[in-house]
């Protein structure tokens, strides 16, 4: 049997779960029923986020890119009107079979950093370069125009024609903590000014193919339609940018990337003053040091980048670094690891002299290198190679001299995604290989075979992706 005080604890649980106080506080509730104790509420633990939204909803916008026209053939539900196949919720009935051109609409997230309009989201929520729809708090639409952008980070800046705009408060990613609290705001599916909650997961997280940035891992949801949306801490600081997902299934996983903002302000900077980034190089391949690799060179562990080749008459290779070498120290800054050396010399101007400490033959000794310009990619945008279909894909044919630096023997180039392709995860650079098993050699061939594909029907695109092929299937409609 129970004593008399446990059934008093027992009846308080209870009356908290039935009441609806829900996760419940046991340590509260058993305090609440202890005599000569004070109970803490369960709420008292958890934040408060309603003067964050009040704070920091109007800076958060909306943007809508129209990126071309075309015509379908099928039964089209219209963009204010959803139909059935058109998303994850179903209003109204579907209308009747008739041909109707449609706009290519993507949508995704933004905010103001600037009160004359400037405004930061993610490159490739603007990849299409349609026209550009930006739509504020209180309802105003502006078009905007493209400042810049930078496919190496995912940030593109934008414009409208306004003043007197709310701005974010930027705060330091530097003093962001793994375990604290922090919201998302953005258009998760086109619903605009949501907010989600969550914590810092890790940081200066490192995503294959993605050199230039040590995202912020959050918990946060963050779905399709909230990239390009700001990540904000408690005190209402936005501290990065919603940018990835990781998901199998293309929505939120409790897996969310960000890009620190001290990153994405840099960017923005440069953007605006010269409508370009600039980014150092020295001419190197780096490789991660393992324990037993770090051994082996006679370091006491594992630290440093190990340099695996180095390009002829590169400046690195003028400085007289050489392969085996171990790069501990680039400008005065440690490198810890492989993943840090890229970001440390892209921050520094082209042009400028630096000190390299490398660990060289059993001891550490000093060059001075000499950091070249690291060039944007070029890729030619003609009538002839370039190709935009059905499944929201814009590619073109791959150069000789791409081909040769890409080491593949076909494929075509993806310079743009929105639509299906975007929902099912494909970016801007990747390498389509393969449609369906079928090789790909040429921009036409590919939309030939993409043409061919009933509608509704899923098709395997095997596509290269830095060194990595992968398989990923996309579905029309």
């Amino acid at each position: 049997m129970l004593s008399k005080g446990r059934l008093t604890l027992f009846a308080a649980i209870c009356a908290a779960v039935f009441a609806g106080f829900l996760p419940v506080d046991l340590q509260g509730v058993a305090a609440a029923a202890a005599p000569g104790t004070s109970a803490t509420p369960a709420s008292a633990a958890l934040p408060d986020f309603t003067a964050l939204v009040d704070k920091v909803g109007p800076t958060v916008v909306n943007i809508t890119v129209n990126n071309a026209l075309r015509t379908e053939e099928r039964s089209a539900p219209t963009p204010q009107s959803p139909g059935p196949n058109s998303g994850p919720f179903s209003f109204g009935p579907p209308l009747p079979d008739q041909p109707r051109a449609l706009p290519r609409l993507a949508q995704g997230s933004g905010f103001i950093i600037k009160p004359n309009g400037y405004i930061l989201t993610n490159a490739h929520v603007i990849v299409g370069r349609g026209e550009i729809t930006v739509k504020l708090i209180d309802k105003r639409e502006f078009k905007a125009k493209v400042v810049g952008t930078d496919p190496r980070t995912d940030v593109a800046l934008l414009k409208i024609d306004a003043n007197d705009l709310p701005t974010v408060r930027v705060g330091d990613p530097k003093n962001v903590r793994v375990g604290q609290w922090v919201a998302a705001v953005g258009s998760p599916f086109g619903l605009e000014n949501s907010i989600t909650a969550g914590i810092v997961s890790a940081k200066g997280r490192s995503l294959p193919d993605e050199t230039y940035v040590p995202f912020i891992q959050t918990d946060a949801a963050v779905n399709p339609g909230s990239s390009g949306g700001p990540l904000f801490d408690l005190d209402g600081n936005v501290i990065g940018i919603n940018s990835q997902i990781y998901s199998r299934t293309g929505g939120y996983m409790g897996l969310s990337f960000a890009i620190p903002i001290d990153i994405a302000m840099d960017v923005a900077d440069q953007l605006q003053a010269q409508g370009k980034v600039t980014r150092g190089r020295i001419g190197v391949q780096i490789q991660e040091l393992s324990a037993d690799l770090a051994k082996s060179f006679g370091l006491a562990g594992p630290r440093g980048a190990l340099v695996a080749t180095v390009e002829k008459d590169g400046p690195a290779d003028k400085a007289g670094l050489k392969p085996a070498d171990v790069i501990l120290e680039f400008d005065g800054k440690p490198v810890a690891d492989s993943r840090q050396l890229p970001l440390i010399v892209a921050a520094v101007k082209p042009g400028r002299e630096c000190d390299v400490s490398v660990w060289r033959e059993g001891k550490e000794q000093t060059l001075r290198v000499t950091v070249g310009e690291l060039q944007p990619e070029k890729v030619a945008l003609s009538a002839d190679e370039h190709s935009q279909t059905k499944l929201g894909l814009h590619v073109q044919d791959l150069t000789s001299e791409q081909r040769e630096r890409l080491e593949v023997t076909g494929g075509v180039w993806v310079g743009g995604v929105d639509g299906p392709a975007a929902r099912a995860g494909l970016r801007q650079g990747d390498v389509v290989i393969a449609v369906n098993g079928e090789h790909v050699d040429s921009a036409r061939q590919f939309k030939d075979l993409i043409d061919k594909t009933p509608e509704g029907k899923p098709v395997a695109l095997l596509i290269q992706r830095g060194a990595r092929r992968l398989y990923v299937p996309v579905t029309s409609g």
